[in-house]
Order: structure tokens, then C-alpha cells, then sequence
């Protein structure tokens, strides 16, 4: 991954000093545009043809200087002495930042004056390193097909590549050290060899075969820039550019963090061994120790993918058939593994909004990988698929607070251990901000409003206009809250100041505001569905038609809009209308209700370090090589399956073993039941807890399962005979 440069990255690297370019036709049209980065009103070229083989000297605003030196043969007195220079001794020589050396072409075009290819060796023959950086390029890859005559009879691709296979083994003659996963390993020369320089040209970008195309050049401009100032850059998080840069050494409390968390499992399983057979048998790993080297085993395995150069990291690269057709693999696996129930499962139940929260992940999994954000006719429906999650736990969370009534402590932690526990893990042994990870802080901010808004006089829930009113009042609190910049802002701060925690408030504000009322839209949804059961409104056909129809405008909307930037504006207040209209449509007969798709119901937590890389601004590269990129997409897939089944697996039982409480071995899945005359149904509630273990998706325990449901009206009648028996005790104690 590299960084693209603007005239201000520069300035640190360079600090005041020059860089000089010597060589052929080819160094020099790098040479210009390397200065026109650095400067953007320096010239493209030379002014005219007749000053082709000119030396030149640029001078950019910035105080930077960027020079040229004719030498096609590298022989002149001038790099002679620049090279042969002792600069570490001198006191009058300034060591430049960066040289660069190109030639080879010219030995070969005219092969008679200049010695051909013997002289070409002896002339990479240089000891010293006389700059900061110090590159010889690679001899430059033509297009024979389209060199003039003279040119093709004396440039040949064999001289070409025997030319540089001997230059790659002149400078690394040993790959011993190659694999160095800290930081780039010194050659043998101290000079640098960027052969990717060839892999860059393209017969559509030359018209001589010789030279190309300005994109291909100033993109080879900004590599030299990487690898001369990419250390220079702020050593911190995001990582995402690892070019020509060796990873910052862990600071102390960060790397007390990484140790402990590494190992934290072998510990653990060590510990519980007899003292005096630790190391003597293989230690017996039960049942309890599995989460703990799991979370230490993932730990260490995303470290090295993103915080090492063990794999390689490269920029997303988006392509629309290859967007359409991970879509359409997912689509037919989730198709070929629906089951049915032998029973209808309600309204939005659980395996339902398991399989709903897998198939938006997958796609926003492909949407973040290919890099699909700059397409507004797909960013949209991916924001709307992140208002769907809002909506689904505003559901889940409305409907438990409504039917259970249960506002202890226990569950607060329980929920919220599990939507955090990995992230805050993630956050300090990857040394980054709990809040980039976006999702998980933003779940957690909206259970708990919710959780306040519902724990507000909660023996008044089941009278709707009051349940109606403290909705609104909360809806419209949050609302100002993060309308009002200050505010928001004035709680960043003190995070700042007290508790140095450098969070952007701006970036927060817009990502709630993108889904300001979606989760209140699910809590409402969660009391007309209760209020409404016995009606079945969305099984009328002509209530499925209209709910139809309003899809469709909606995705026409979004299709007409300018940009996504004109479409978030909208967003806020449209969201809710594809979100209801496919919960509707969903739901709306008994098949529909209970299938699912069992390959949809997985939850991918670890997708910013692994899998993606660069903290999301890039994919990770285990086989290097553009033509290697399917088999790397399928071999990283099935890591990062792997691991985040084991990782969400062991932050369930974590979260068990964390919230355990001595009174309440478990805490039971709600469940409600409708009759009717002809059949039973039986509902599981999503998004909330079964025993601990899943409080954000996952199925019902059997346990939960076979509880006997109860009605709305049946809990309102309950609980009219408890206050009437209070009542009566009341007036016997009296009497």
C-alpha cells in the first residue's frame, strides 16, 4: 500500500535538501515529474527539444531542491566525485536525500562507443552510498513492436532482462535475509532496486516504445517518494501505508498489553498443570482453557498480519463483475441452505434476524473489500443495510424490555461484555481507537439509550400513549444532543484533556446522524407488532403490494441521486421505508416466516485487522502477486472464516464466564405465543441474550425454546391480579 504524495509530505524527509537524478532519456522524464509532486508549478519537461540532453536545477516554494544531470553512460567527473565522495567525512558536502542512477538503454543503442554491456557492469560496480537513499533503476522493459528500426535491432528484451537479473544479483546476492517480517533488510549494496518499475509499463501507454504515458511515470515518481519518506511519516494509527516502511516498535505500556494478551491462554493452561509435570508432558487442555488460547492465538495471528510485514498488504482495487458475482455465490449458499420450521416462528424471529444480520454482513464484507464505497448506486443500499442492524436491535431490545420487563444489571453487562470484549482487545493490542471500530461503539451507545428509555418508570410501558410519549422525549433528547456541535464536542474535549483520549467528534456526529431515528423506528415496530399480532396485517395482500411498491420508489430515489453525498443528506428520513418494507415482505406469509438460511447466521468481528488489512484501508496479500489474487481471496477468506468463528465462539463463553451470576444460572431466551383456533405459534425475540452466550444474534437455547409462551393480554392480565392480591394483603394487614 502507498501513500500518494503532496508537496507538504515532503518537506519533513527532505529537510532543505536535494535530490539528484543522473541518466538517460528515461531518468529524465521521472525527473520531472518527481519535481512536479514536489512542486506543482514546476515543469512537465524540457522546454524544447534542442535542450533534451540539459542539466537542470528545480527549485520548488517549499525550499526543495530537485536536480538533473545528463549521463547516459554514467562515467562523466561529476558522478565520479559524487560517488567516489567520502560525504560522512566531509564538512562542506551536503549528503543529499536521495540519489537516483538510470542507464543501460544507451549501452545498448550505441554498443560500439560505449563498451556494451562489460561497461555497464563496471559502472554499477560503486561502493559508497553517497545519499540518504541511494536507487539505480532498473534498465527500462520496451515495446519492440512499436521502437523505431535502429532501436529494435540493438534494444533487445533478452539484453534487457540478462541486464537486470544480473543487476537484482549484484545487490541481493543472498535472499538469507530476505524475510525480515520487522522491516526492510539492508542489501548487500546499499543501494535500492525498485523492479517493480516494469511491472508498471503497458503497450496502451507509449507511443515510441520507449517512453510512457505521464500516469505511468508520476505513479513510479510517487514509489521513490515512498520509499525515501514513508518512515518519516507520523508512526502511528491507521497503518495504511506499508510501502518501503518498517512497523514502529510497540511502546512500553502497549507492548505490556500485546504480551499479556498473547499469553494469557498458554498461561493459563500452564498453571492449571501440576507443578512438577508442567514441562514434562503435553499439558491436557479442557474445555475452559479453549477460549483463552483462542483470544491469544487470534491476537497473535492478527498482529502479524497487520502490524508486521510477515504478509504483504496491497489497495482495494473495485471491479463490478467481480462485486456482482460474490454477491450472487453468496446469494445461491445461503439459498441452497434454507430450512423450514415445522411451525410458524413469528414476526422477525430469531433465525430470521441471524440469517438478516449474516447476508448484510457478507455484503458489506465485499462492499468494504473490493473498496465498492466511491459507487453511490451501491453505497447506498449498504448504508441501508446498516440502518437495518440499528432498526433489528432496536427491535430485539424494545420487544425483550416490553414482554420481560427486566431492567437488572446483569443483562446490561452481559450485553455489553459481549459487544465490546474483542473490540476493547483489538483496540489495545493493535494500539488503535475503540471508536474506529465504528460498529460496535455505536450498537453499544444506542443499547444503552434505549435501555434508559425503556428503564424510565417502567411499570407504565404497557399504556401505550405513555410508552408513545417517552419515546418521542427520547428521540428528541438524543436529537439535540447531536445536533448541537458544542455539546458533543465539549464531551470530546474532556475525554481529550482528562483522560487523553483523542477521539474526533465530527467523524462521531456523522455517523449517528446517518441513523439519528432508525432504532426508535424498530422500538415502534416492536410495539405495533405486539399491539397488532392478532390482526396479521402483513399477510393482507394488499398491504404487501403497497409496502412492494414503496421499495421500489425507494431505490429509484437513490438510483437519481448525484452523488452519496447528496443521498446522505436524505438518508436520515428514508432509511426506515427499505428497512420496514423488506421486514414486511419478509414476513409475509407462514413459509416465509420459517425458512432461514443457516449459511447466513455467522457474525465476522475481526474483518478491520484480517482479511482486510491496513486497518481496513487495504486486503491482506498472504501470495504476493497480481496473478495470484484469486487464490489469495480464497485462501484469506477461509482463514478469516475460521478464526472468527473460534473468536466469536470464545467471546460467547468469556462473556459467560465474566457476567456469571451465583443466583441465576442462566437467563432464558423470552419467548411469546399466539393462539388461534387452528394453530400455536411460538416466537423467539432477536438480539437478546440465551444464557449469556449470544446477546447480539445466535439461536435460542432448547431450554428457552420450550418455555410456554405468554400473550400481551395475558401479561396485562397478570399483572392486574398481582396488583389486585397486593391490594388485598395491603387491607388485611390493615384490618
Amino acid at each position: 500500500m502507498i501513500h500518494t504524495y503532496k508537496p507538504t509530505d515532503v518537506v519533513a524527509c527532505a529537510d532543505s535538501r536535494e535530490f539528484v537524478f543522473i541518466g538517460d532519456s528515461v531518468t529524465r522524464t521521472l525527473f520531472f515529474q518527481f519535481a512536479h509532486i514536489i512542486g506543482p508549478n514546476l515543469p512537465l519537461a524540457p522546454p524544447d527539444d534542442n535542450q533534451k540532453h540539459a542539466d537542470y536545477s528545480l527549485r520548488a516554494d517549499s525550499g526543495i531542491t530537485v536536480s538533473f544531470y545528463w549521463d547516459p553512460f554514467l562515467n562523466s567527473t561529476r558522478v565520479n566525485d559524487l560517488i567516489n565522495t567520502d560525504i560522512y567525512a566531509s564538512r562542506t558536502v551536503r549528503r543529499p536525500a536521495m540519489l537516483v542512477l538510470g542507464s543501460g538503454l544507451w549501452h545498448l543503442r550505441y554498443a560500439e562507443t560505449s563498451g556494451g554491456i562489460p561497461s555497464w557492469e563496471a559502472n554499477m560496480e560503486r561502493p559508497n552510498k553517497p545519499a540518504d537513499e541511494v536507487v539505480v533503476l532498473p534498465v527500462e522493459q520496451v515495446i519492440t513492436s512499436k521502437l523505431s528500426h535502429d532501436r529494435a535491432e540493438t534494444i533487445r528484451p533478452s539484453f534487457v532482462d540478462a541486464m537486470n537479473s544480473d543487476l537484482f544479483h549484484r545487490i541481493n546476492p543472498s535472499l538469507a535475509n530476505y524475510f525480515n517480517i520487522l522491516g526492510r533488510t539492508p542489501p548487500a549494496i546499499p543501494v535500492s532496486l525498485p523492479v517493480v518499475f516494469n511491472d508498471m509499463v503497458d503497450i496502451r501507454e507509449t507511443g515510441d516504445g520507449l517512453h510512457f504515458s505521464p500516469t505511468i511515470v508520476r505513479q513510479q515518481a510517487n514509489l521513490l517518494l515512498n520509499l525515501r519518506c514513508n518512515d518519516h511519516l507520523p508512526q502511528h494509527f491507521p497503518y495504511d501505508t506499508t510501502c518501503c516502511r518498517s512497523y514502529p516498535w510497540p511502546g512500553i505500556m502497549h507492548f505490556v498489553v500485546l504480551v499479556f494478551t498473547i499469553s494469557w491462554g498458554p498461561i493459563s493452561l500452564l498453571s492449571s498443570q501440576h507443578a512438577g509435570q508442567r514441562f514434562r508432558h503435553i499439558p491436557t487442555i479442557n474445555a475452559e482453557h479453549i477460549p483463552r488460547l483462542v483470544i491469544s492465538g487470534a491476537i497473535l495471528v492478527i498482529y502479524m498480519a497487520d502490524r508486521t510485514n510477515l504478509w504483504l498488504k496491497e489497495h482495494k482495487s473495485f471491479n463490478p463483475w467481480t462485486f456482482g458475482l460474490l454477491n450472487v455465490l453468496a446469494l445461491i449458499l445461503g439459498f441452497a441452505t434454507v430450512k423450514r420450521s415445522d411451525k410458524d416462528l413469528g414476526f422477525l424471529n430469531r433465525d430470521q434476524t441471524d440469517e438478516w444480520k449474516g447476508w448484510m454482513q457478507i455484503a458489506i464484507l465485499i462492499y468494504h473489500y473490493l473498496g465498492a464505497s466511491k459507487i453511490s448506486g451501491i453505497y447506498n443500499p449498504i448504508r441501508v443495510l446498516v440502518a437495518a442492524y440499528l432498526f433489528m436491535t432496536g427491535y430485539g431490545h424494545g420487544t425483550y424490555y416490553l414482554k420481560k420487563a427486566d431492567f437488572g444489571f446483569l443483562r446490561v453487562a452481559q450485553i455489553m461484555v459481549r459487544l465490546n470484549l474483542f473490540t476493547l482487545i483489538l483496540a489495545y493490542t493493535m494500539d488503535t481507537d475503540y471508536i474506529s471500530y465504528y460498529f460496535a461503539p455505536l450498537v453499544s451507545m444506542w443499547f444503552l439509550i434505549i435501555y434508559a428509555t425503556m428503564a424510565i418508570a417502567p411499570q407504565y410501558n404497557e399504556r401505550t400513549p405513555f410508552l408513545l410519549g417517552k419515546l418521542f422525549l427520547s428521540a428528541a433528547a438524543v436529537t439535540w444532543f447531536m445536533k448541537t456541535e458544542w455539546l458533543l464536542q465539549s464531551v470530546f474535549d474532556v475525554l481529550r484533556y482528562v483522560f487523553r483520549i483523542e477521539w474526533s467528534a465530527r467523524e462521531w456526529a456523522f455517523r449517528v446522524n446517518l441513523d439519528l431515528w432508525i432504532v426508535y423506528a424498530g422500538i415502534l415496530a416492536a410495539v405495533a407488532v405486539i399491539k397488532t399480532r392478532e390482526h396479521r396485517i402483513t399477510e393482507h395482500p394488499h398491504f404487501c403490494w403497497r409496502v412492494f411498491v414503496a421499495m421500489l420508489w425507494y431505490f429509484a430515489f437513490e438510483l437519481t441521486q448525484e452523488s452519496k453525498f447528496t443521498y446522505n443528506v436524505w438518508h436520515p428520513y428514508l432509511a426506515v421505508v427499505p428497512v420496514l418494507a423488506f421486514a414486511v415482505l419478509r414476513n409475509a406469509s407462514v413459509i416465509l416466516r420459517s425458512a432461514s438460511s443457516r449459511a447466513f447466521a455467522f457474525t465476522f468481528v475481526i474483518q478491520y485487522h484480517f482479511w482486510l488489512a491496513g486497518d481496513t484501508k487495504g486486503i491482506l496479500l498472504v501470495l504476493p502477486g497480481t496473478r495470484w489474487r484469486p487464490i489469495n481471496f480464497v485462501f484469506t477468506t477461509f482463514l478469516f472464516i475460521f478464526v472468527s468463528h473460534w473468536v466469536a465462539k470464545a467471546t460467547g463463553e468469556l462473556t459467560v464466564w465474566i457476567c456469571s451470576d451465583s443466583h441465576k444460572a442462566a437467563m432464558p431466551l423470552p419467548v411469546t405465543q399466539t393462539s388461534s383456533d387452528t394453530q400455536s405459534r411460538q416466537e423467539s425475540i432477536p438480539l437478546v441474550a440465551v444464557n449469556g452466550a449470544k446477546l447480539e444474534g445466535g439461536s435460542g437455547s432448547p431450554d428457552a425454546q420450550a418455555q410456554q409462551p405468554r400473550r400481551w393480554l395475558d401479561r396485562l392480565a397478570e399483572g392486574q391480579h398481582r396488583r389486585m392480591r397486593r391490594r388485598c394483603r395491603r387491607r388485611g394487614n390493615l384490618g
